[in-house]
């Protein structure tokens, strides 16, 4: 099979590179790995086109690209990873339409499928998507998310329509936990959420610990994501006392120097922000996150302060306003 020339690659890289990125990003739950994905793709499929190049390109790219990120969800499964592990947050835009599509409002649905383009790059869908085998993950992205029939996901996984229907069903019989309790970023809970985060910081700024604690569920969690690079909890941690005294125990000292910006990150509002180094360990960056209950309180915080984790987030913004 002959490689492909370079300008019809480059062609075919405009055309495809917004959705070929959505669908590993989907697939990784890493802006980072993403990017890696991306550029292999395009080099496999450079090296071997498919033998009809004259059809549409986007199957060939969609199998070559689920077939890496497979690879790539065995291999990260075979490793310890230090402390929880959190998806890499990626800017959505004031509309909150994912970065890899055209934009569109809030809540609708931009695929005929189960789970509409926003829902899906969400931190609560993304971390469902986790309990699922790398084969279960792609079948039900392509099937739930990205509306393909049986036969197409058949195709593009090389698996048997038969092996399809098995693996959906038990992909959403996995995702059954989070189908109970879905979270879609519609234009009530951004505001909602937007809301939740300015009182969560005025209460840090002015030390009331009373106020933060009325603002969490329950059985609220906290998740934070340092890589073994930061500082972070290494467990999650459950319950308004547990998770009030590790945000203010860290957040007082610092929070006065701090420079924090709102943006709406994977569909809903979140902060991003920036901090002078202390003690070692302690990170420059976060981007910090959280779902709410359906009665407005916050159901889990998300701390995520990797680099790795942080490459697809600018902090240019937070610098020239410093």
């Amino acid at each position: 099979m002959s490689t492909l020339a370079s300008p019809i690659l480059e062609d075919l890289f405009k055309v495809h590179e917004r959705f070929v990125w959505g669908l590993c990003y989907r697939m990784t739950g890493s802006a980072a790995d993403a990017d890696d994905l991306l550029q292999e793709t395009f080099v496999r499929v450079m090296e071997h086109p498919p033998a009809r190049t004259d059809e549409p390109w986007r199957p060939w790219l969609v199998r070559v690209a689920m077939n890496l990120g497979r690879d790539l969800l065995r291999r990260r499964k075979r490793r310890t990873y230090v402390g929880p592990w959190l998806p890499a947050p990626i800017e959505t835009g004031d509309e909150a339409s994912p970065p890899s599509f055209e934009p569109t409002l809030a809540g609708e649905q931009t695929t005929e499928g189960r789970y509409d383009l926003l829902e899906s790059v969400s931190f609560a869908f993304l971390l469902a998507l986790e309990v699922l085998t790398p084969q279960q993950r792609a079948v039900l992205l392509l099937r739930d998310v990205f509306d393909y029939s049986v036969r197409e996901t058949s195709d593009a996984l090389g698996m048997s329509e038969p092996n399809v229907k098995t693996t959906h069903h038990r992909a959403r019989r996995a995702m059954h936990a989070y189908d109970r309790n879905r979270c879609v970023p519609t234009r009530a809970l951004q505001e909602r959420t937007r809301e939740v985060l300015g009182q969560f910081m005025t209460s840090l700024l002015s030390g009331d610990v009373a106020s933060i604690e009325a603002m969490l569920a329950d059985s609220v969690s906290a998740l934070s994501d340092g890589g073994g690079e930061f500082f972070a909890a290494r467990k999650p941690l459950v319950g308004r006392d547990r998770v009030t005294q590790f945000h203010w125990n860290i957040w007082r000292r610092r929070m006065p120097t701090a420079r924090f910006e709102a943006r709406m990150i994977n569909g809903l509002p979140a902060l991003v922000g920036e901090m002078p180094t202390g003690k070692p360990g302690e990170p420059p960056r976060i981007v910090f996150l959280c779902d709410l209950t359906p009665d407005g309180r916050v159901a889990c915080v998300y701390s995520v302060v990797a680099t790795r984790k942080l490459s697809a987030i600018s902090f240019a913004a937070l610098a020239a306003n410093a």
